[in-house]
């Protein structure tokens, strides 16, 4: 892969590390209108986060043993 693809990707996994830290930290507020759905949203942008981190990191490592 390139210099450029490489440098994006790992800009990429440095976002993607910063959202979970994020959504992480985040804090429930049970008491505001709408809080049940945000935390499904934020559950199910974790797991897409997570996942495209694992297949980012896993390219990584391909490409930094060939």
């Amino acid at each position: 892969m390139t210099s450029t693809g490489d440098d994006e990707r790992k800009r990429a996994i440095r976002h993607l590390r910063q959202l979970i830290e994020a959504l992480n930290r985040r804090v429930p507020h049970i008491e505001r209108v709408g809080e049940a759905k945000i935390a499904r949203d934020a559950e199910e942008l974790m797991k897409q986060a997570l996942k495209r981190l694992k297949a980012l990191e896993e390219s990584d490592e391909r490409s930094s043993r060939s």
